[in-house]
């Protein structure tokens, strides 16, 4: 025959295990609300145009409205980054990516975009 023993928390003991939960529930959901509030306040480059897209020769160009200075960064499908650049005009050269689909993203002035970018 076998017997089972069922523990059963005094008062004190709930409070304490009520306590735990709270903090811990309480800790999550501050840390997304962290999360949420750092991807907000990134802001995103103004009148940013890719052209032509799709590519068919070795060049693109990457306007904005003030045409500063970009760093460009360009993942592959599998988030692996094929191209690092920094270009201080409109043209990046794009003769080392093979045809494919692609994601480029260009940062000015602490300003950020991303962009598909499908190379023929």
């Amino acid at each position: 025959m076998v017997t089972f023993t069922v523990l059963i928390p005094n008062q004190s003991q709930m409070k304490y295990i009520y306590f735990i939960f709270l903090l811990l529930f309480t800790i999550t959901v501050s840390a997304q609300d962290i999360a949420e509030n750092r991807m907000a306040k990134i802001e995103e480059v103004p009148n940013f145009k890719l052209y032509p897209n799709p590519a068919y020769d070795d060049v693109v160009y990457v306007t904005t409205e003030k045409n500063k200075n970009k760093d460009i960064t360009i993942y592959d499908v599998f988030g692996e980054v094929v191209l690092r650049d920094k270009i201080t005009s409109s043209m990046l050269n794009i003769s080392k990516l093979s045809p494919g689909v692609y994601v480029l993203k260009v940062v000015e002035d602490s300003k950020s975009m991303t962009r598909k970018l499908v190379v023929k």
